[in-house]
């Protein structure tokens, strides 16, 4: 019996190159970039979520939900954003989906960039050197078998 519940996922998008822009469209780009934003999505509170938590690995700080609803909440003001998705039960949500994409460490209620380190060297790391080929290898398993059928 096969499940249709996915084991692993990823989107990923590609945007024209960063030009000079803030801190916040760049780390809006990743999001949409990586799919944990859709296009057009007024929604957008994973972007300060993000940008909180690099903030934080900078002072090699893990922050608490409640903190980091308390730094989206003034940067979001900051921005003059609407104030759309900022339960606590939303940002933990948002948290969730750091985790899975292996970003994002919780310990003790605590959450912060993985091990502190870049993004560019969890990106690499863990999702273009462990995330990707394994989804990559599973489609091409999916690919041979249906053509193991269609020989018959």
């Amino acid at each position: 019996m096969s499940r249709d519940i996915p084991l692993a996922e990823i989107t990923l998008r590609r945007y024209e190159k960063p030009y000079q822009t803030d801190k916040r469209e760049l780390c809006k780009k990743i999001c949409l970039s990586l799919g944990i934003l859709q296009p057009g999505d007024s929604r957008d509170i994973m972007v300060d979520v993000l940008l909180v938590l690099i903030e934080a690995r900078q002072k090699k700080e893990a922050i608490s939900s409640l903190e980091i609803k308390k730094r989206v909440l003034e940067k979001r003001k900051e921005h003059h954003s609407e104030m759309n998705g900022i339960a606590e039960s939303n940002i933990r949500r948002q948290l969730k989906r750091l985790r899975d994409l292996m970003l994002v460490d919780k310990k003790e209620n605590l959450y912060n960039i993985s091990e502190f380190a870049s993004l560019e060297e969890l990106f690499e790391n863990k999702i273009e050197k462990f995330l990707v080929p394994q989804i990559m290898q599973r489609v091409k398993e999916y690919i041979a078998e249906i053509e193991k059928t269609n020989q018959i």
